[in-house]
């Protein structure tokens, strides 16, 4: 006797197909709003009920894709959507090409080299290279650090508008981690204005007691921020001129690993 199918297969399959195409449409306008948008927006902009998003949204946030950031009462998007676009970055060779530049920045410096990304409001390592010395700083691949208070957070807050920065600033609170660290909003919009106008960021013992680090920027074919490039050395050994003098080699490294990126520098 031949089986019959389920009549409801098919429409099954199609519900499953279109609740994919949604979730990852929320994704997409979530991507394109970094400092995130409230479910009314969200539904808004893709034509959905409130009910129908909210539902996607809550599976999103189950799989770790997308966070509800509650003081400002809107989503963003959250670590597992940087895990799956790591793919990118890797097939973009991102690690791959700047890590023979780290090797020879390293050589140069005799310091940890660092290379890390925006996620958020912090940033995140995703590959090291590390001093011959003895006594060196380790940071792991996949670690996140503030950016307010950090060598590579502080580069990639210098790229950005001045929005965006207010957003970060609010949201992390300035939380003091060392009796270095700027916790007083003006004073660090003019740290920022600084490293724009030299060309990198440094953190003076701010992240980590004994320990000072200079950074760069990576810019993309747009010219926009790719990634942070950074020296990092215990206090020891890096003085405070000679922090400066590591920041500007961290900046002809990092144009060096744009240009072979096939990216650009701001006008």
């Amino acid at each position: 006797m031949a089986k019959t199918k389920p009549a409801n297969t098919a429409s099954t399959r199609t519900g499953q197909v279109q609740s994919l195409t949604r979730a990852l449409s929320i994704l997409n306008v979530i991507a394109k709003n970094p400092p995130g948008l409230s479910l009314t927006a969200i539904a808004k902009s893709l034509s959905l009920a409130p009910s129908t998003t909210h539902r996607l949204l809550t599976t999103l946030q189950e799989e770790r894709y997308v966070q509800y950031d509650r003081d400002a009462s809107r989503w963003q998007i959250a670590m597992q959507a940087f895990v799956t676009g790591n793919g990118f970055l890797v097939s973009r060779d991102l690690s791959t090409v700047a890590r023979p530049y780290m090797r020879r920045l390293m050589e140069l410096s005799g310091e940890t080299v660092n290379l890390a990304i925006a996620d958020g409001d912090k940033a995140i390592y995703l590959a090291q290279v590390e001093s011959r010395e003895m006594m060196r700083v380790f940071s792991k691949p996949g670690n996140s650090v503030p950016m307010h208070c950090s060598g590579v957070g502080k580069a990639i807050l210098m790229t950005m508008d001045g929005p965006d920065v207010a957003r970060i600033i609010e949201n992390q609170s300035l939380t003091k981690v060392t009796d270095k660290t700027i916790t007083d909003p003006e004073i660090l919009y003019d740290e920022l204005a600084k490293s724009r106008i030299r060309g990198f960021a440094i953190d003076d013992e701010e992240h980590a007691v004994g320990l000072r680090c200079a950074a760069a920027i990576i810019h993309d074919e747009h010219a926009e921020p790719l990634a942070g490039l950074s020296i990092s050395g215990p206090a020891a050994r890096i003085s405070k001129d000679r922090l400066i003098e590591l920041g500007r080699i961290t900046v002809e490294i990092a144009t060096e690993v744009t240009a072979a990126l096939g990216g650009r520098l701001p006008a």
